[in-house]
């Protein structure tokens, strides 16, 4: 949903080129193409910066919203030759990804020195938002929360079978979506599913999100493989929003093993399809996911938990309605975009060059 004030232009990466976004009188916006990276790559990141700061001389925008780590570096270094506030939405701090203490003392000391000049924390969660206060050290005053945010969504009838793909999973399935990385960690879901197939042999989960940028792939079809759970799993790449709303909607429950969210949409798209949730007691999760009330929070690697609160959802209807229930009632009230686009622009409008 496009805000009635707000006039926007893009720069992402050009891997996204050839998708259009119109603004709410649906007019094209103006899209900018950079050769934007997950990875470090200096003479990349460079050239990244220099073409940010040409685009914004020449745009003369009041604000940028930065998102993600990549996109905060690049947009808070160029902005220091623009003079321009910019608000960063980490979607989960970078330094969450490292695997050694090195790694994770050079991001964190990034973060640490760019919220030094121009840059305000917009976070995505209560978790994010007192990660970035606590241990990046933004000031109270230049940190600010707001809810990742959607429209709400049809539910699809789940009596029916997944009738717009090709997939063989019978009825009764659990899902996730998330391409397997150390960040989203399916590698635990294998080990669940294998403990809980042992009390429910035709259980059955559906991993959406497997694609390009999926560093664990291979491992997890191994993992399947050695513990025999072929027919236990299917593993879809990237497809259309629609179709994964289809399946998410006609699942019986939705579960996420994350080691550290930002504010993951595929669980708030969730929430808006009425789903109970099984997730790990993780950042951005536990904002999500209040414990009996729509769902159930475990602690990472509670193995037997995860397997024993899977069966009682599984076969508990009143349980699971309950929750269904509730979490609805919980995006209403936190997650909707009809609601929360308000909010935002006030937040734009506070921190602009021009006011």
């Amino acid at each position: 949903m496009e805000s009635n004030i707000i006039n926007n232009i893009i720069i992402h990466g050009k891997q996204e080129k050839g998708i259009e976004y119109l603004d709410s009188s649906g007019k094209a916006t103006k899209q900018f193409y950079i050769p934007i990276q997950r990875e470090i790559n200096i003479f990349k990141d460079l050239k990244c910066i220099y073409q940010t700061i040409k685009i914004l001389k020449k745009e003369k925008p009041d604000l940028i919203h930065a998102h993600s780590a990549k996109g905060g570096v690049i947009s808070r270094i160029a902005s220091l030759f623009y003079s321009i506030n910019v608000l960063h939405t980490p979607h989960a701090f970078s330094y969450l990804s490292a695997h050694s203490p090195v790694k994770r003392y050079l991001f964190l000391s990034i973060e640490r020195v760019l919220k030094n000049f121009n840059s305000i924390l917009l976070a995505t969660s209560e978790s994010e938002l007192k990660r970035g206060i606590d241990e990046v050290g933004y000031q109270p005053h230049k940190a600010f929360l707001f809810n990742n945010s959607i429209t709400e969504l049809a539910v699809v009838d789940n009596n029916s079978t997944v009738s717009s793909l090709a997939y063989n999973f019978s009825k009764d399935y659990i899902c996730t979506v998330g391409r397997p990385s150390y960040q989203k960690n399916i590698e635990m879901m294998v080990e669940i599913i294998k403990n809980v197939k042992d009390h429910i042999p035709n259980i059955h989960l559906v991993v959406m999100g497997l694609g390009v940028v999926s560093p664990n792939s291979e491992n997890v079809k191994m993992l399947i493989s050695k513990h025999n759970l072929e027919k236990n799993f299917t593993l879809i790449d990237w497809i259309e929003r629609e179709k994964i709303f289809e399946i998410v909607s006609k699942s019986k429950f939705y579960l996420s093993t994350s080691r550290y969210e930002g504010l993951p949409y595929s669980i708030i798209e969730s929430l808006s399809l009425r789903k109970a949730i099984i997730a790990t007691d993780c950042d951005g999760n536990r904002d999500l996911v209040i414990n009996d009330f729509n769902g159930y929070l475990l602690k990472e690697n509670q193995l037997d938990q995860f397997k024993e609160k899977i069966i009682e959802l599984y076969y508990n209807n009143e349980t699971r309605e309950k929750f269904e229930k509730n979490s609805f009632l919980l995006f209403k009230e936190k997650f909707d975009i009809s609601i929360n686009i308000r909010k935002l622009e006030k937040i734009y409008l506070k921190h602009a060059k021009y006011t």
